[in-house]
């Protein structure tokens, strides 16, 4: 079996369902685990490097209202490579190269690969997702022992947070991105709600959506998750400093006392991966810490010092 992963997400959950010895090419973005590095890369970005955050929205805007892609496949290499799997997504065009520049590059295939594309958008269709890889690479019963451990973690969460009354749950707010805003969608709202906090922005299971300063006022969190997509902490905590000292964010720390808290978007909430399962465990720390103990090899998330107005 002689497996292609172009999704990052994808290639964690290859790596955690014991498959990385199949792996013979990878994204670029791909970086977790760190077992597969020296593989060949199969994308680039379009989009250079060490841009601020404004004007990456700017080009991605443009670029997807033109219908230009925003990531190059090496379909030379991919014809090279010989895979019997390739898995994909036609999610998200601005996370990762589009599905149809994949169809389009598979066609070119020889033998009779299989392609996958995943789809998810809430935790529960990431845990299928890793059914759907096992299957495919002949190992379901590795992965269904594998979901199985994920889902016992989101029970043991969920649980503990089920003993929180609904009264007393923080609003929070999930950004991940802030020059411009964009709220957190598809599996945010879901992480937020079995941490035992009350989602106040954001729809589940829809994509991320552009709000104004007003609509983050409105809603009124007690609680700001930042957690940007594809930047890491040390990437975000310019754009976290520039966010708490904006006068849109002093409004509303005055109006309902808000916290913000950093956490690092590109390993634990971009990727619909088995890490989202980190990412609630987090989270629910973030909220609750006496409740909610850390697991061991997690970073805390990082409350951000904001000026009292």
């Amino acid at each position: 079996m002689r497996i292609v992963s172009l999704l990052p997400s994808a290639t964690e959950l290859i790596c955690g369902l014991g498959l990385r010895d199949y792996l013979v090419g990878v994204s670029h973005e791909c970086d977790y685990p760190s077992t597969f590095e020296g593989l060949p890369k199969l994308t680039c970005s379009r989009i250079p490097s060490g841009l601020p955050s404004g004007d990456i929205d700017v080009i991605v805007s443009e670029q997807l209202a033109s219908d230009q892609i925003l990531y190059d496949l090496d379909v030379p290499l991919l014809i090279e490579l010989e895979p019997d799997l390739v898995v994909t997504q036609a999610l998200c065009n601005v996370c990762a190269v589009s599905g149809n520049e994949v169809a389009r590059a598979f066609g070119q295939l020889c033998g009779n690969p299989v392609l996958i594309n995943l789809e998810p958008t809430s935790l529960g269709e990431v845990l299928d997702s890793a059914i759907q890889v096992s299957v495919a690479a002949g190992c379901q019963d590795r992965g269904e022992r594998y979901v199985k451990k994920l889902r016992n973690r989101i029970k043991t969460v969920s649980d503990k947070s089920n003993e929180i009354a609904k009264q007393s749950r923080p609003r929070v707010a999930l950004l991940d991105w802030v020059d411009p805003l964009f709220d957190g969608g598809h599996w945010s709202p879901e992480i937020i709600a079995l941490a035992g906090g009350n989602p106040c922005l954001g729809v589940k299971g829809q994509p991320s959506q552009r709000r104004d300063w007003s609509e983050l006022i409105d809603a009124g969190p007690e609680v700001i998750l930042v957690a940007l997509c594809g930047f890491d902490i040390a990437r975000s905590m310019k754009d976290v400093r520039q966010f708490v000292s904006s006068k849109g964010f002093l409004r509303l720390k005055k109006d309902a006392g808000t916290r913000v808290y950093l956490l690092d978007g590109n390993a634990y909430f971009s990727r619909p991966g088995p890490r989202l399962v980190d990412a609630l465990e987090i989270t629910a720390n973030a909220l609750y810490p006496d409740l909610h103990a850390l697991p061991a090899g997690l970073e805390p998330a990082m409350e951000i010092e904001t000026r009292n107005t």
